[in-house]
């Protein structure tokens, strides 16, 4: 088609456009043949926090909480049913033999005396399912002579019985033992009973209980719907354990990943630090038992093909409350973690902690290829530490990508000052945080577009658009934050030379259990679904491309002119072009995408909507798919894609090269 024919379309396009009622036809030029900048495979990807009951009581499958009774309060999560005995349930501490998990329950009926039982809780309840099948186990041993046996029984709020087995301990040392229940029923809060019946003295820990439905049908693994989820997202990587969570309230209860590795049962739980940081929110019932561990999260990030990305404790607790710090010459054994840390994930099996890991059952080795120095900290007193890391790590893994913080916030003294300093010290990936309100999003959607090429990359690690509930905790995930997440998200696209890691924060939220809002995944013990934030997500990660095109409206970057958002990418591998646009505006808006240099085209492109007229819209357990991308065909005609973009509607375009 010659220039002078696409002057006569675009001059039709606008008077049919007129006709129908719009103002103005956007004409958008793509630039096929000259592509701007690689997009990484790690573009999008999926940060996980143990926040809102994101790990015990989310995704880590353990349905009994407080299981070796090393909660503050010791029977926190547990009830004692006919505490009519004399003697009953004691809990010992043999803190000198066995630090990392010092109490169990000593249980005892003298002759002549009923039985009586403990009931556990669980998070919030358990989620029964009829006709699964369901694991308990137990660590116990029997005293000599003693004759008790065990009970165990799944039951409903109302005191139904709908599962039920037994155990009786045989021998006088720990043992475990393991049964498994089938649910005549489903229940949203079930709970476990386990009666003790007979005479004597009976010992127990590690009391748990799984259901066989796991992620991969792992025993004592994750929670599959959640998981699921997760692998749809398709993510790049995975950033783990946090969040605030490494740096700990204090030093004290840092997250220490050596603490998390081996046999589960001599995994040392610690308080978590949301436990009671919103006094609105304060639960004191959630601690980390640890069960998903630095293991559990580089096998989920093997399992999901995405690059595992750990942060490390750079030796200072949050800022925001203790500010604790390890004064510089006391910083070895951190910096040390570091450097065993990546021994663990990619060291040879004949290494200390590659052994290890080799032991646990993963011979081969996790390929890690970044790591995190520190969460969100800000000032000298970060830079001076993120130095002495940074020095031993690149001497000792010289190809290992370190990942440091520029502070909590996306402008101010603080992060003026971290990036001006990681500029100078040749600093290779700078994470950068963003909560605010919808129209921050929208303003800063060109944020990177003069950012400095030949400097460090950046990993936008934690965002989220902060609007008005409008009703449930899950209501802040509405429409108006998702579209403008949307639009500023085509901002990191379009700058992918310079932004190389993104994901949304936080990941997880149960809705009886949240101490943070908004969160991408909602969940209850038996239902999870995905939030409009989340389908952002996902049309983005599922259709990421491979490189970056030059995406232009009147020569300039779409980025808010009438409220249009857009940018474009070419998939060599899928011989795709992929567009996205975002119309923040009230009303439809007409454009016309010309493909400059495309090659030949197929006549048919799949687009996909996302869309809704009413910005508070969201999505919840009871009506998971409110909004839902809809996908549908058009018609490309020759290099042009004429589009309609619906009012507050986000849209990705796929056109299919031929070969």
């Amino acid at each position: 088609m010659t220039k002078q024919s696409i002057y006569k379309f675009i001059i039709l396009c606008l008077l049919l456009t007129n006709l129908h009622g719009f103002s103005q036809l956007h004409v958008i030029n793509v630039n096929v043949s000259n592509p701007i900048a690689p997009v990484q495979p790690t573009m999008w990807g999926i940060f996980f926090e143990d926040i809102n009951f994101a790990a015990d009581g989310g995704i880590y499958a353990e349905l009994v909480k407080n299981r070796s009774f090393e909660f503050f309060q010791p029977l926190m999560g547990w009830k004692i049913m006919k505490p009519d005995t004399t003697t009953g349930v004691t809990i010992l501490n043999q803190s000198e033999t066995n630090p990392s998990n010092p109490r169990y329950a000593r249980i005892t009926i003298s002759s002549g005396e009923p039985s009586f039982g403990l009931s556990n809780e669980g998070f919030r309840g358990m989620g029964i399912k009829k006709g699964e099948v369901y694991h308990f186990s137990v660590l116990a041993r029997q005293f000599p002579g003693s004759k008790l046996k065990m009970r165990i029984e799944l039951v409903s709020p109302g005191n139904k019985i709908i599962g039920t087995s037994g155990v009786i301990p045989e021998t006088d040392t720990w043992k475990k033992y393991e049964v498994s229940i089938s649910a005549s029923a489903t229940e949203q809060k079930g709970r476990l009973n386990i009666w003790f019946e007979g005479e004597g003295t009976l010992d127990l820990d590690m009391i748990s209980l799984f259901p066989d439905d796991t992620w991969k049908n792992r025993p004592g693994g994750l929670r599959a719907d959640l998981v699921q989820l997760l692998a749809d997202l398709k993510p790049g990587f995975i950033r783990f354990p946090g969040g605030c969570v490494v740096e700990g309230r204090e030093l004290e209860t840092r997250y220490q990943w050596k603490k998390t590795i081996g046999d589960i049962a001599e995994r040392k739980l610690i308080v978590n630090r949301w436990n009671t940081e919103f006094k609105k929110r304060s639960m004191p019932d959630y601690f980390q038992s640890f069960g998903m561990g630095f293991y559990e999260y580089f096998q989920l990030a093997e399992d999901l093909g995405a690059e595992p990305l750990p942060i490390l404790s750079c030796g200072m607790a949050c800022q925001y409350n203790t500010a604790e710090l390890v004064p510089l010459d006391q910083l070895d054994p951190y910096v040390q973690d570091a450097l065993d840390l990546i021994e663990f994930a990619n060291g040879p099996s004949d290494s200390k902690w590659g052994k290890l890991r080799t032991q646990m059952g993963h011979p081969a080795t996790f390929n890690l290829k970044m790591i995190g120095v520190g969460n969100e900290q800000w000032g000298t007193q970060y830079i001076e530490r993120y130095k002495v890391f940074a020095k031993a790590i690149t001497e000792k893994y010289p190809l290992v990508k370190i990942v440091s913080s520029a502070g909590p916030a996306p402008s101010g003294k603080n992060f003026d000052y971290a990036s001006e300093e990681l500029k100078k010290l040749n600093a290779q990936i700078v994470d950068e945080h963003y909560y605010a309100n919808p129209d921050w999003f929208l303003k800063n959607a060109a944020r990177y577009d003069n950012y400095d090429r030949n400097s460090y990359k950046v990993f936008a690690g934690e965002y989220a658009a902060h609007g008005t509930k409008t009703g449930a905790p899950e209501s802040h995930n509405h429409w108006k934050c998702a579209l403008s997440e949307a639009a500023f998200m085509t901002g990191l696209e379009r700058n992918a030379a310079v932004v190389q890691l993104c994901s949304y924060a936080p990941l997880f939220a149960h809705v009886d259990a949240w101490q943070w809002t908004p969160d991408l995944i909602w969940f209850d013990n038996l239902r999870s679904y995905g939030t409009v934030n989340y389908y952002v997500q996902k049309l983005f990660s599922n259709n990421k491309g491979t490189e970056v095109l030059p995406m232009l409206m009147a020569d300039k970057p779409v980025s808010g002119q009438e409220g249009l958002y857009a940018s474009a990418t070419s998939d060599q591998y899928a011989h795709e072009i992929i567009l996205k646009l975002v119309n923040s505006n009230g009303e439809a808006q007409s454009v016309q995408v010309v493909l400059q240099k495309a090659g030949k085209l197929l006549k048919k492109a799949v687009i996909t909507t996302l869309q809704s007229n009413d910005l508070t819209t969201f999505n919840s357990l009871d009506n998971p798919a409110m909004l839902h991308p809809v996908e549908k065909e058009i018609e490309i005609n020759g290099k042009m894609a004429s589009l309609v973009l619906e009012p507050y509607s986000f849209t990705v375009v796929k056109i299919k090269k031929e070969l």
